[in-house]
């Protein structure tokens, strides 16, 4: 056996440390910075896949959030409008 290193294994496959999540959750904190981060690291090719899965787990959960938000607010919305002054 050989004591060979894989050069086909680059730095992107590897497992994020745990100093690496919590600085993607300190830049998760920022408004606006957040946003432009969670797209870049989704989207990028070079990024790491467990980060770029979470973006992505992420991006679908604020979408249904904001889907679920116009929801109550049409719901509530019409409520109001047709409820009669006392």
């Amino acid at each position: 056996m050989s004591n060979q290193t894989n050069t086909n294994i680059s730095n992107s496959n590897l497992v994020m440390s745990i100093g690496d999540w919590i600085i993607t959750l300190l830049i998760m904190c920022i408004p606006f910075v957040n946003l432009i981060m969670i797209l870049v690291w989704a989207f990028s090719g070079n990024s790491n896949p467990n980060r770029a899965n979470f973006c992505k787990a992420n991006l679908i959960l604020m979408a249904i959030g904001v889907v679920l938000w116009f929801i109550i607010i049409a719901v509530f919305g019409s409520i109001l409008a047709n409820s009669t002054p006392v």
